[in-house]
């Protein structure tokens, strides 16, 4: 498609009327015309044009694919956010959320630079390839992008013109020719080539011109001739000459060829109606003009996976000269021409044209698939770029699954990699495998149409694959499931040394894991979970030592314990009429929250530093150990009713809280609050309540405990 330096809104729109009529349609493209041209009114491009022209050529470009208006709106807007500073939201809030993203697509991939070899420029790299998979809409505005570029790239410096031509054909072209779109895909490689090399692509060109001549006439001759055998056969059909792309000869001319051996400069193109008919023009076509063997490509039973489908033949025609000849139906011709986008439907109103674009895309298009796979399993930015380019865009091949799904392969792969492109957990689950009904080894290597059935059991994977595997995808997939494997190992390891090693040291577990000390020890050895700190262990890559070491710079000592628990929120202070102090008169008494003595209970008194006596129940084990500054205490006969802590453990499915409370009435015992735990098994209710002595709540628990659905009933001890 050529340049159109003249171009107007009208033309472009007169062009868009041809396939869109709907009135709806239409006029949101004129809205984001008229948006663009306003976004970019006084604004320049290099070649001295007003610079909305630029859009309106990747627009009219897109016509030419039969674009969308969702597309066509977003082409003509896709540089106002980089060129104009215009915010997505504003697009969104004009033109919706499907053209603001599209919009936003186009922006982000041509902030992306793809040439050099720096690991940032890989990285940039990545993320394009990445990006085709997010709405494949995206990719073709940035095709048409490029393409308009291109034609318009004799402005710049011969370094940038090659530069940008070397990265089009690297990764641009490729991806046209996965989408199917060949017009676009022959438009870029020629300008490539152009740009690449001069000297051969204008030496082509004068070829072409000084036999141009001579091929018309002889393609006349051949379409007349083709013309009466089929009217003859009652074949209703349409022949036209096709010319050959001038980057197709190049290649061949690349490979040695000569430019007279190019038998296919003579070329026809038969469209039909129904996929019979092609095969019965086919017949009609050899039983006259004699096939050139191993020419022949059947792929309309074959579909190539961008769905092309076309019968290629190559026969002695007339004057004995070589015509290569494809026959098709009209629609396999949309599909050839336009590829993906052919996809768009105009047919259904209210039909979701992106929603079926890319169910098709998901079908039939596993290139897109591909790239996902490898950005989810390739990390290094370099490996990923240099797997796409070997595994994706050359040397593919396709093996079919026994229901007859075709799986893409690169070239050399073997069952395992077949496995995996299935599922990760077949590849895992790997134990056999047979092609075309013959048991072959695993390190079996595939070929094109080859049937592959995989025997799967309770296995897992091997490390002997990695040997042989083909497939990014499959190598890591096996390296994830051992990695895996050795840190459950490993964690199980690391949890057993450091379990004995605090046995060793005399170490108490509860007080090692208490949250406080649990969080300054993973700190210091700078860990996010004790499940880290195993794995370190179990793998030799931290000492248990270095562990105790940290634990007794972090373990607080005893009495800093019983400070800490007995100040602040944790002390509760009564009067003298319920404690007595031998000897000792006019002292403030506090009962320890720790384990909340009520009268009755043995008790010990603690001094403590500026809050006077601290009442703990004598099996307390805040004071079991302390010697120094325990005194003696007793209760005071008394009425006054003291708070206490009860943990109640019942039944998952069950809600005794009603029943609690009544036997709490019961018994005359006031519930001052209560907290609900719901574990895993059971549940956990923390109750406070306020009593008059022991008796009492002993009392109180064992009615409790006769209540059903209540596993245990116990006192709190903190």
């Amino acid at each position: 498609m050529k340049y159109q330096k003249n171009i107007t809104f009208e033309s472009l729109k007169k062009r868009i009327s041809s396939y869109i009529t709907d009135e709806k349609e239409l006029n949101l493209i004129s809205k984001a015309y008229k948006f663009a041209e306003e976004k970019h009114f006084g604004q320049k491009r290099l070649t001295g044009d007003d610079y909305i022209i630029h859009p309106l050529n990747v627009a009219y470009i897109l016509t030419s694919i039969k674009a969308d208006a969702d597309t066509l709106s977003a082409a003509l807007l896709h540089d106002v956010i980089e060129m104009c500073g215009v915010k997505e939201e504003e697009i969104e809030k004009k033109f919706g959320k499907n053209i603001a993203s599209l919009v936003k697509g186009v922006t982000t991939l041509n902030r992306l630079n793809f040439s050099g070899d720096s690991e940032a420029v890989i990285n940039n790299q990545r993320k394009i390839l990445v990006g085709l998979s997010e709405d494949v809409r995206v990719i073709i505005i940035k095709l048409a992008d490029r393409l308009n570029n291109l034609q318009t790239m004799y402005v710049l410096s011969p370094e940038k013109q090659k530069e940008t031509a070397k990265e089009t054909l690297d990764i641009l072209t490729p991806i046209a020719d996965r989408l199917g779109i060949n017009s676009i895909k022959q438009d870029l490689e020629e300008y490539c080539l152009r740009y690449l090399k001069p000297d051969e692509y204008y030496d082509i060109v004068e070829k072409l011109n000084a036999t141009k001549a001579e091929r018309d006439e002889a393609v006349r001759k051949m379409i007349e001739a083709v013309d009466d055998l089929l009217n003859k056969h009652g074949i209703k059909h349409e022949t036209k000459g096709r010319s050959k792309s001038i980057y197709s000869i190049y290649k061949k001319l690349d490979k040695g060829k000569r430019f007279s051996d190019i038998y296919d400069l003579l070329a026809l193109r038969i469209y039909v109606d129904t996929e019979q008919e092609c095969y019965q023009a086919l017949g009609i076509i050899h039983s006259k003009f004699k096939p050139k063997p191993k020419r022949f490509k059947d792929y309309i039973a074959m579909p190539k996976t961008n769905m092309y489908q076309s019968l290629h033949t190559t026969v002695f025609g007339v004057d004995g000269q070589l015509y290569e000849i494809q026959i098709r139906t009209y629609d396999m011709d949309k599909v050839a021409e336009y590829g993906i986008a052919s996809h768009w439907s105009y047919k259904e109103k209210g039909s979701n044209v992106k929603a079926a674009m890319q169910n098709d895309m998901e079908k039939k298009l596993q290139f897109f698939r591909t790239i996902m796979d490898l950005k989810n399993t390739e990390e290094d930015p370099e490996k990923f770029v240099n797997t796409v380019k070997e595994e994706v865009f050359h040397n593919t091949i396709y093996v079919f699954t026994p229901k007859g799904d075709v799986i893409e392969l690169p070239k050399g792969a073997t069952p395992v990699d077949f496995a995996y492109k299935v599922h990760s957990s077949v590849g895992d689950r790997t134990s056999g495998a047979i092609v075309n009904s013959n048991m072959v080894p695993l390190d079996y290597e595939l070929h094109n149409e080859d049937i592959v059935k995989i025997i799967t059991n309770n296995k897992s994977p091997s490390r002997e694959w990695l040997k042989f595997v083909k497939t990014t995808q499959a190598k890591n997939k096996i390296k994830a499931y051992f990695n895996k494997a050795n840190k459950q190992e490993n964690l199980k390891k690391g949890e057993d040394i450091l379990i004995k090693e605090l046995k060793k040291n005399k170490i108490s577990s509860a007080e090692f894991f208490e949250e406080e000390n649990s969080k300054k020890l993973l700190a210091e050895l700078k860990f996010n979970s004790f499940e880290e700190l195993y794995i370190a262990l179990g793998s030799s890559k931290l000492t248990a030592e270095a562990v105790i070491a940290a634990n007794n710079r972090q373990l607080p000592s005893k009495e800093e314990k019983v400070l800490e628990k007995i100040k602040g929120k944790e002390k509760r202070e009564f009067s003298n009429s319920l404690i007595r102090v031998p000897g000792i008169n006019d002292i403030k008494v506090n009962l320890a929250m720790c384990c909340c003595p009520v009268p009755m209970d043995k008790i010990i008194g603690y001094i403590t530093k500026g809050y006077g006596i601290t009442v703990h129940r004598i099996e307390c084990p805040n004071v079991a150990k302390l010697d120094e500054r325990l005194i003696k205490v007793e209760w005071n006969k008394t009425n006054e009713k003291v708070p206490t802590n009860i943990l109640i453990k019942s039944n998952l499915e069950s809600n005794v809280i009603i029943d609690v409370v009544s036997k709490a009435n019961n018994n005359e015992i006031t519930v001052s609050s209560f907290n609900n735990h719901r574990m895993k098994d059971s549940n956990t209710l923390e109750l406070t309540v306020l009593v008059k002595d022991k008796e009492q709540l002993d009392k109180f628990i064992t009615s409790l405990e006769m209540i059903n659905n209540i596993i245990s009933v116990e006192r709190e001890m903190k």
